[in-house]
């Protein structure tokens, strides 16, 4: 069983469940660091995976099925952007109501275009980078080669220089911490948070590509919560890129433990357990006082 947990099929497994769970924890890392609470990352990866869906199938194209699949988690994106920051309304309660929303209205669309509401056809994946050192293990290689790897680890990297080491990283901080210093000075609030959630919105679109191609399909409620545990992790990361990626390395780590367990002499239901026991465990009691952005969540109001 060690030698299995160590090898690199298994570090290719865990890869492959970190992915999404990263883009969309580094979208709530940008939205709630310019100050406004995003729940409906869950809704924003279902849109995302059934617009990639729907764009590769009817153009053949994986790459355009990447771009719609952006498109759709960027329309979510707005439009709790527009509740949220313009409408000023609960971010918990506008949250909430679009992953219902994504839920009901991917399983209606599934059912016109593909008369299922289950499932669609099958779509093909990104094409991969080969690489000459794993040619004798093609699982490993397609997913190691896959271009989305490489790029969420760009994503990473980019995304904590851009944060902490850049005007625009300033600002977006500056208004999720004190929007009325940040207004004092000329910064407007309302176009940087919009900023942040959109942008939370291109990353949680790229993860729920992610999950169509990986599955080669469209299945009903394919999210299975992956939204809530990327925001646990960009809890547990103290709303950090780095620290965002690292723990959803160790919830992928998790999943991929339960995977391997699967067929022991352990109970299922204990292993069905174990990626959310993680979650629970690291959240209370091994990250320490983790400080949210001193306005996350709170609507701000102009003074006139």
């Amino acid at each position: 069983m060690i030698s299995q947990i160590f090898s690199l099929a298994f570090l290719a497994q865990t890869i492959r469940i970190t992915v999404p769970y990263s883009l969309a924890s580094l979208g709530g890392v940008y939205s709630e660091r310019g100050g406004v609470v995003n729940i409906a990352l869950e809704g924003i990866i279902l849109n995302g995976a059934f617009c990639a869906t729907v764009g590769t199938y009817y153009t053949g194209s994986p790459w355009f099925g990447l771009l719609c699949g952006i498109a759709g988690g960027l329309l979510v994106a707005a439009i709790h952007a527009v509740i949220s920051i313009h409408v000023k309304a609960d971010q918990i309660i506008s949250g909430i109501a679009l992953n219902l929303f994504a839920v009901g209205i991917t399983k209606f669309v599934l059912q016109i275009l593909f008369q299922s509401s289950s499932n669609s056809p099958r779509i093909a994946g990104l094409p991969y980078i080969k690489l000459a050192f794993l040619k004798d293990q093609p699982d490993v290689e397609h997913l190691l080669g896959n271009p989305l790897v490489l790029l969420t680890v760009l994503i990473v990297i980019a995304s904590h220089f851009i944060i902490f080491k850049t005007r625009f990283g300033l600002r977006l901080r500056s208004v999720g911490e004190n929007p009325e210093a940040a207004d004092t000075v000329g910064i407007s609030v309302t176009l940087y948070r919009y900023y942040g959630v959109l942008i939370s919105g291109v990353l949680a679109g790229l993860a729920g590509a992610w999950l169509a191609f990986d599955q080669h399909s469209f299945t009903d409620g394919m999210s299975a919560g992956r939204g809530y545990i990327a925001l646990a992790a960009m809890i547990v990361g103290k709303w950090n890129p780095l620290g965002a990626a690292a723990a959803c390395l160790l919830f992928g780590f998790a999943e991929s433990l339960q995977i391997q367990l699967q067929g022991g002499s352990l109970p299922t239901q204990f292993i069905q357990m174990i990626p959310y026991l993680a979650t629970i465990i690291v959240l209370a009691g091994f990250i320490g006082k983790s400080a949210a952005p001193g306005a996350d969540g709170i609507p701000y109001e102009k003074e006139k």
